[in-house]
């Protein structure tokens, strides 16, 4: 064992109400932050967790009362450590859309990720427990891309998050409904087009992430709205309305029907983008603008909208 390392004890942990419903492996993941996920799938796939003394699955979904073993792990006694930067938590602080004991809904910047790793040392969840040192859970309930701004959720409850995250799977009545504001290449034609087009996701040498339309890969679905043409800039705004959520989804199908999005230097094009930078845009134009669903414990419709960030008004005001 190396000289900055230690191993921790065997933990029980009783599974009330509130933890009911949660995968055990998204448990153990929140409870031991910082161990890599593959030693996580490795303690559950060698039979060293256990759930009522018996082995369990990656996907088995805890019950009220069940008691789950944690085995000892070894790890550093000096984690990575995260320090926000004080304007970001300002920042931050600023950003909440809404607010209640269930979940906060914030105004997401651009430019922070939603979670630390990948090079990236803090990011909107880890602000926010810095922020927020007093709550007791607060947890991603989805994910943005670094560069795109917006409505994002983050639960207060473990309740809510479940709840939160049976929605997302849904892609009829009870889901979520993301829509998102887009500048793209070229004229709009037409009012309306759905993108039906499996989405494939694959990790590049880097460990990048890099999505692409194939066969092969899972179920996706957008549907682009024209809102306002710019001829002489040759582009378009619209709203992707994202029927399915996987990852770079808008991106991808933007950039599969000849639109991609301005700012986009992994699925668009160079010439565009460099025009648009030219008009003023230092990001990628892809904004999280709306959300509608359900309250997850309460009876009553939420519908959330997060202002265009300035810095995109002005590139639309430049192009007019």
């Amino acid at each position: 064992m190396p000289d900055n390392a230690t191993k921790s004890r065997v933990r029980f942990v009783d599974i009330d109400a509130e933890g009911a419903g949660q995968r055990i492996d998204n448990f153990l993941l929140g409870q031991l932050k910082g161990v890599p996920r593959s030693l996580v799938y490795r303690l559950l796939r060698t039979g060293q967790v256990r759930v009522n003394k018996g082995r369990s699955k990656p996907h088995y979904k805890l019950q009220a009362g069940d008691r789950v073993r944690i085995p000892p792990v070894t790890h550093n006694d000096k984690p990575v450590s995260v320090s926000p930067r004080q304007r970001d938590l300002e920042l931050l602080s600023k950003q909440i859309l809404f607010e209640d004991p269930s979940m906060i809904i914030i105004n997401k910047p651009s430019g922070m990720a939603v979670h630390g790793g990948s090079g990236v040392s803090y990011g909107v969840i880890e602000a926010f427990r810095k922020l927020r040192p007093q709550e007791k859970f607060l947890e991603l309930v989805h994910r943005l891309d670094r560069d795109t701004s917006g409505c994002l959720i983050l639960a207060r409850k473990r309740s809510a998050l479940v709840k939160l995250h049976e929605m997302l799977r849904r892609e009829a009545n009870g889901k979520i409904d993301k829509t998102y504001l887009a500048l793209v290449k070229d004229i709009w034609a037409g009012p309306k087009q759905r993108v039906n087009q499996p989405l494939l996701r694959n990790a590049m040498k880097s460990g990048e992430r890099f999505v692409q339309v194939s066969d092969e890969g899972k179920p996706a679905c957008s549907v682009f709205v024209a809102r306002k043409n710019y001829p002489q800039a040759g582009a378009a705004l619209v709203e992707v309305r994202l029927l399915t959520g996987r990852t770079h989804q808008a991106r991808v199908h933007s950039a599969f029907i000849g639109h991609p999005i301005a700012g986009d230097d992994k699925y668009g094009d160079r010439t565009f983008n460099r025009a648009m930078h030219e008009a003023g845009l230092k990001r990628l134009f892809l904004h999280a603008s709306r959300l509608r669903f359900n309250h997850p414990l309460e009876d009553r419709l939420m519908d959330i909208e997060a202002p265009l960030p300035a810095p995109l008004e002005q590139v639309l005001e430049n192009l007019s």
